[in-house]
């Protein structure tokens, strides 16, 4: 590999791709870095016409310019070199964009299903309690649910009254016979 060199850093362009992949608090590590042991690794470039175009090191090129550093150490590549980084920069960002497609799908996979068991258990359950009510015995008239209200407060002829006011009534509707 070639020795480094100084580049000014105003004639390097940073392709708008590589500007996304921008993180502030890497290139305030470098910049820290920097300051304590110098930049140890070269960035990559390559020539296009006048200027400079960054293959590689976009936090040291960021880090440097905050550091109000007119000049970077790096290294000159040829075109064939610098396409290759790039396919291969694209392949690892695509591969990780299709594991992330792959784990979204995964999850969305799991929630629905967990949704269709959640609605199949609720069915169930209702089916369940409907099979219940429907084979309970009916045990006497305050247990049946059909029966009218009126039914389920009164007793019969000749029954013990509970209350005062039962046997009260009752009282009055045999004539005091008790």
């Amino acid at each position: 590999m070639p020795n480094p060199e100084s580049f000014p850093i105003d004639k390097i362009y940073v392709p708008v791709k590589r500007k996304k992949a921008l993180k502030p608090e890497l290139v305030q590590e470098i910049a820290e870095s920097i300051l304590e042991i110098g930049q140890q690794a070269p960035i990559l470039v390559r020539t296009d016409e006048d200027r400079f175009v960054l293959v590689e090191g976009l936090h040291r090129l960021e880090a440097c310019k905050a550091l109000g550093e007119e000049t970077i150490s790096g290294i000159l590549v040829s075109t064939e070199i610098a396409h290759q980084k790039t396919l291969l920069s694209h392949n690892a960002e695509a591969e990780a964009e299709r594991d992330k497609m792959a784990r979204l799908k995964k999850l969305r996979l799991e929630k629905e299903a967990a949704e269709k068991l959640a609605i199949a258990s609720m069915a169930v359950v209702e089916s369940e309690s409907a099979e219940l009510l429907r084979k309970r015995p009916e045990k006497g008239i305050r247990n049946n649910l059909k029966a009218p209200p009126s039914h389920l407060n009164s007793r019969g002829p000749g029954s013990t009254p509970r209350t005062l006011s039962e046997w009260l009534t009752q009282q009055k509707r045999d004539g005091g016979r008790h």
